[in-house]
């Protein structure tokens, strides 16, 4: 869901195109993100809210690659202001895998050129 359906419409390439050959305005890019990436946080939440096999990650008790997925996409929501408040349980999730060093050191501020 989120690598295949939620990532690829917010990609800066995509955003682009939007822009500079579609000729879209800023206020309308700005909804269509939030409306892709809405839609696709809207079924992620459903479906992990009501998932057995979830526990303090999207998949038990250990960060699985839809972790890896999720945390940065949830930054990219937040860039673009998307209301979180709406997906409880992704935003649990995100805190749980932010817990973690691996996750620490991989956030954008803790990047060698990060600005």
């Amino acid at each position: 869901m989120i690598a295949c359906d939620i990532h690829p419409l917010n990609n800066l390439r995509v955003l682009r195109m939007l822009k500079q050959e579609l000729g879209v305005s800023d206020e309308v890019k700005q909804q269509w993100i939030q409306h892709w990436i809405a839609l696709g946080f809207g079924a992620l939440e459903k479906q992990l809210a009501a998932s057995p096999r979830r526990g303090r990650f999207c998949f038990g008790e250990s960060p699985t690659m839809a972790d890896c997925c999720l945390v940065p996409q949830i930054f990219n929501a937040r860039r673009f202001n998307v209301d979180m408040t709406l997906y409880p349980t992704l935003v649990a999730i995100e805190e749980n895998c932010n817990a973690l060093k691996a996750f620490q050191m991989a956030q954008p501020s803790a990047q060698p050129d990060a600005a």
